[in-house]
């Protein structure tokens, strides 16, 4: 089961084989948010609080598109 914060690989898509740890789950949608995967660039309109601009940040992504990554199991295959 995936979870916030734990490691996972992508399967498919532009990001496909990298990892990532998981920010956010929307179960709902079924989706999740992966830290450093599915950058997108949002146009954000000045504000008082806020300066405006081009930010990047990461979008949702099917968990379907997700698998657990376990380092464990890597570093004793390697042995």
């Amino acid at each position: 089961m995936i979870r916030k914060g734990l490691k996972v690989k992508i399967l498919c898509g532009k990001d496909k084989n990298k990892e990532g740890e998981v920010i956010e789950i929307d179960r709902k949608n079924y989706r999740a948010k992966v830290k450093g995967i599915n950058i997108v660039k949002k146009h954000m309109k000045t504000t008082k609080e806020k300066k405006g601009g081009i930010i990047s940040k990461e979008n949702f992504v099917n968990i379907s598109n997700l698998k657990l990554f376990e380092e464990n199991k890597k570093k004793e295959a390697k042995k």
